[in-house]
């Protein structure tokens, strides 16, 4: 027996007539949905890219925003989607890229925990919580004793600096609690909270009580109509911020969360409509709503996927070095490592973005 989409089909039935059946079958598969599965549009895009990637990275292993800027939060999301194709920092075809964004992040490792630099880096927390992310999903197929327990202490440090720059209200902001008068903001939030979250998995001790404050940061930012909200100083309901804050609560093993049903129910207003430009911060907004459809799977996840796979391949841009995706205010790096995320969920190479 074989199987066409699921169903069985007897290799004696194909003969004459019911060949002409089966053919119909396979073009209804193949028609289902915008770029069905395995289309090469979709895996042209997602090997061009990372060589776009892979070409715009620095002698030093960084790569940067516009005018230079946030580069350990550039060199982590492109460190990240490259894991993603499956590469490590000893095997496969980013192999080599992915072990100098190692090195480059590594070096980035401050005694007090943080990574990054905030002398030249006013938004630090970005690049400290991208970081921790990164490399705690490289951890576990690190083969090197010595860098291996380098990376332990790093991300132990870590851990130990996000739990110091929390608020007391169980947010982040852009830098530490210390530095920016206890301002907090959600989507510097989300991105602790996912790190620290990798961190774990990668078996890394994270106290509860940071996580706990963090879920309930979120429970606080949450309004009626299940939008989140800028801040917990307040700023209204954000489309980004709230498909970021269900990500993070997916994170957090919090599925059952009773904020969740209308949080996904605002998302889906917001965000369901993928040709929808009416919000700020598009991509970053697909970014995380993209996690929250692929973990709810099922139809949920092969319609949105439909939409935001013929968007991205259609908008994507061709040059010598490869596939990429311009973006205005924080650069082209940026918008190419978290669409290619985006692309790349259903291989499921990462624990963070697994079911």
């Amino acid at each position: 027996m074989k199987r066409i989409s699921g169903t069985p089909v007897s290799r004696r039935s194909t003969s004459r007539g019911s060949l002409a059946a089966v053919m119909v079958a396979l073009s209804l598969i193949v028609a289902a949905g915008p770029l069905a599965r395995g289309d090469d549009r979709v895996e042209r895009t997602v090997s061009r890219g990372l060589d776009w990637l892979a070409a715009k990275q620095s002698r030093r292993g960084s790569w940067a925003a516009n005018e230079n800027r946030y580069p350990t939060a550039m060199t982590a999301l492109a460190g990240t989607a490259m894991l993603m194709e499956g590469s490590t920092t000893t095997q496969g075809r980013h192999a080599e890229p992915i072990r100098r964004a190692v090195d480059y992040l590594v070096s980035r490792a401050r005694p007090n925990g943080l990574v990054g630099d905030p002398k030249n880096d006013d938004r630090y927390t970005y690049g400290h919580g991208f970081s921790m992310l990164f490399l705690s999903q490289l951890l576990g197929e690190e083969e090197d004793e010595r860098r291996r327990e380098e990376l332990v202490g790093v991300l132990t440090r870590a851990v130990e600096f996000s739990g110091r720059a929390q608020t007391k209200d169980g947010g982040w902001g852009y830098v530490s609690a210390k530095d920016g008068n206890d301002f907090d903001e959600g989507s510097t939030t989300i991105t602790q909270v996912q790190g620290l979250r990798g961190c774990r998995n990668a078996g890394i001790p994270v106290p509860r009580e940071i996580i706990d404050k963090a879920i309930a940061y979120i429970h606080r930012c949450t309004m009626p109509d299940g939008g989140v909200q800028y801040s917990s100083k307040g700023g209204g309901g954000r489309p980004a911020i709230s498909a970021a804050a269900i990500a993070c609560l997916f994170n957090a093993g919090e599925e059952d969360d009773t904020h969740v049903p209308r949080m996904l129910a605002y998302a889906a207003k917001h965000l369901g409509n993928i040709s929808n430009n009416s919000f700020g911060h598009w991509h970053y907004a697909h970014f995380y709503y993209a996690q929250v459809m692929y973990r709810e799977g099922g139809e949920t996840w092969t319609d949105y996927r439909g939409q935001i796979e013929k968007r991205l391949v259609s908008e994507a841009r061709d040059d010598r070095d490869g596939v990429f995706w311009p973006q205005g205010y924080i650069g082209t790096v940026y918008t190419t490592a978290t669409n290619l995320t985006i692309l790349q969920l259903d291989r499921a190479a990462l624990p963070i973005y697994q079911r």
